[in-house]
C-alpha cells in the first residue's frame, strides 16, 4: 500500500489511443464498431470459412455478455473496437478446434489425469506460484500464446519458437501502451503461464469479462450459473493443448476456481488443489487497482470509488463459496494443500517442496537450482512499485474487517 497516505488515481493513456477515442466520439461508437450477437456469429464464419461452432450453449451467456457490454460498460472506441476483435477471435477460435476435432478424432481421446490447480484471493501469490511449478519440465501449463490462439494445435518442436508468440507479444504490447505501466501491476508476456479465465472465456461463462469491463447485470447474472459447462469447454481445451504436446500433468491457476468447486470436480474428479492465502486487507486496493487500470483501457467513465466495493464484494463471495463447498465435502479433504503467502515469499523452495511431498510426486533433480535462476531473474517490483491506498478506491478499513472476519478467523491471518 501507499504509506504516504490517501491518492488519487489516475489513468495514463498514449496520444494515439486518446486521438482514437476522440474519433469514436466524432463518429460515433456503435456504428464503427458493431457488437450484435449475429455480427460478430457471421464475422467468424467469415473469418474462418467454417460454420460449426460446437455446443450451442454458448450462445445464451454470449447474449447476456453482449447487453451487458452495450448496456452498461461504457465503452470508448477503443474498448468497442477490442471487445469487437477479442469476442470474434474468441468465436473464430470455437469454430476452428471443432474442425480440429473433426480432422483428428485422437483429440478427444486425450486424458487430463490429476492437475494441480491454484486458486485463491488475487494478489495472494497465485500467480509466482504458478511460475515456479511450471519450471518442473513434467509440468504442463497452459502459456499466454496459445490460450490466445489454440489452433492449429502447439506442437512440441515448434512450440517455443511458434509464429503467434510474435503475434500475441504484439497484442500485450498495445495492452501496456494503452494502460502505462500496467507491468508493474500484472506482468505479461506471450511465453508466460496463463490462467483458466482465458480458456473459460470460450464458454462466455467466465470472469474474465467483468475483470476488463463494468458488467454488473452479467456478473449478477453469472453468479447464479452452474459452471459446468465452462469446466467442460476447459477440458476439451486442454485435450486440444496436449494432443501434440503432452506433459505429465497439467498445473493450472485461477483465483476464480473458487466459485464453484463443484463443478470443477465434477469434470477433474482428481485433481489436487493449491489454496493461497493472505490477509485479505493487504490485498483488495491492489486487486481494486487491476481492476481499474484494465478497465481504463475500454471506457473513458471508470469510477475508483465503485470499482474497490465492487471488488472487494466479488472475491469475498469466492471465499465463502470455496470454503462452504469444502465444507460440504466437495472431496477429500486431503485432496486440499492450504499454503500462506508469507510462507512463499520467505522460502519459495522449500514451499514448493511442501507442494510435491503433499501430492505425493518426486521432486525432480535440477528444480531447485532452476527456481533459484527464476527468482534472481524476476525480483519482486522489477518493473517500478505498484501503489496504491484503500481510499482512493472507496475501501473502509472496518467495513473491509467485517467482510473477511471469518476467514482471517479461519486460516489466522
Amino acid at each position: 500500500m501507499n504509506p504516504g497516505g490517501p491518492r488519487r488515481w489516475k489513468v495514463e493513456r498514449s496520444t494515439l489511443v486518446r486521438a482514437i477515442n476522440a474519433g469514436g466520439r466524432f463518429l460515433g461508437r456503435r456504428a464503427v464498431a458493431s457488437l450484435k450477437a449475429d455480427h460478430l456469429l457471421q464475422a467468424a464464419c467469415r473469418q474462418t470459412a467454417l460454420y460449426d461452432f460446437g455446443d450451442p450453449s454458448f450462445r445464451e451467456p454470449l447474449r447476456r455478455l453482449l447487453e451487458s457490454l452495450e448496456a452498461e460498460a461504457r465503452l470508448n472506441l477503443m474498448g468497442r473496437l477490442a471487445s469487437r476483435y477479442d469476442l470474434t477471435r474468441l468465436l473464430a477460435n470455437r469454430l476452428r478446434m471443432e474442425e480440429d476435432r473433426k480432422r483428428n478424432p485422437g483429440i478427444a481421446e486425450e486424458e487430463t489425469p490429476r492437475p494441480i490447480i491454484i486458486t485463491g484471493l488475487p494478489r495472494t501469490g497465485t500467480t509466482l506460484l504458478h511460475s515456479l511449478l511450471a519450471l518442473d519440465p513434467g509440468s504442463r501449463v497452459p502459456l499466454t500464446w496459445e490460450t490466445m490462439y489454440p489452433s492449429p494445435p502447439p506442437e512440441a518442436a515448434t512450440y517455443l519458437t511458434d509464429q503467434r508468440i510474435g503475434l500475441v507479444d504484439g497484442q500485450l504490447r498495445w495492452l501496456q501502451r494503452m494502460v502505462k505501466g500496467f507491468n508493474r501491476i500484472h506482468p505479461v508476456d506471450a511465453r508466460f503461464p496463463e490462467e483458466c479465465l482465458v480458456i473459460f472465456s470460450h464458454s462466455f461463462l467466465s470472469y474474465q469479462f467483468e475483470t476488463t469491463h463494468r458488467l454488473p447485470s452479467y456478473l449478477d447474472w453469472l453468479e447464479g450459473q452452474d459452471l459446468r459447462p465452462a469446466y467442460e469447454v476447459h477440458h476439451r481445451f486442454l485435450q486440444h493443448l496436449q494432443w501434440r504436446c503432452p506433459g505429465e500433468r497439467w498445473v493450472l491457476k485461477a483465483p476464480a476456481h473458487m466459485f464453484d468447486f463443484e463443478a470443477m470436480f465434477s469434470v477433474y474428479p482428481d485433481a489436487c488443489v493449491i489454496m493461497t492465502h493472505r490477509d485479505p486487507i493487504e490485498v483488495t486496493a491492489s486487486n481494486a487497482s487491476l481492476t481499474a487500470n484494465l478497465r481504463s483501457a475500454f471506457s473513458d467513465d471508470v469510477d475508483p470509488l465503485e470499482v474497490g466495493p465492487e471488488c472487494s464484494r466479488r472475491w469475498a463471495e469466492a471465499i465463502e463459496r470455496g470454503m462452504r463447498s469444502r465444507d460440504r465435502g466437495c472431496a477429500p479433504a486431503e485432496r486440499f494443500l492450504d499454503l500462506y503467502y508469507v510462507d512463499l515469499v520467505a522460502d519459495p523452495i522449500g514451499v514448493v517442496r511442501k507442494v510435491y511431498a503433499c501430492f505425493d510426486l518426486p521432486f525432480p533433480e535440477g528444480l531447485e537450482e532452476r527456481i533459484r535462476e527464476f527468482l534472481l531473474r524476476n525480483p519482486k517490483d522489477r518493473f517500478g512499485k505498484h501503489r496504491y491506498s484503500m481510499e482512493e478506491f472507496g475501501l473502509d478499513l472496518e467495513e473491509e474487517t467485517r467482510r473477511y472476519a471469518a476467514y482471517r478467523e479461519r486460516f489466522r491471518l
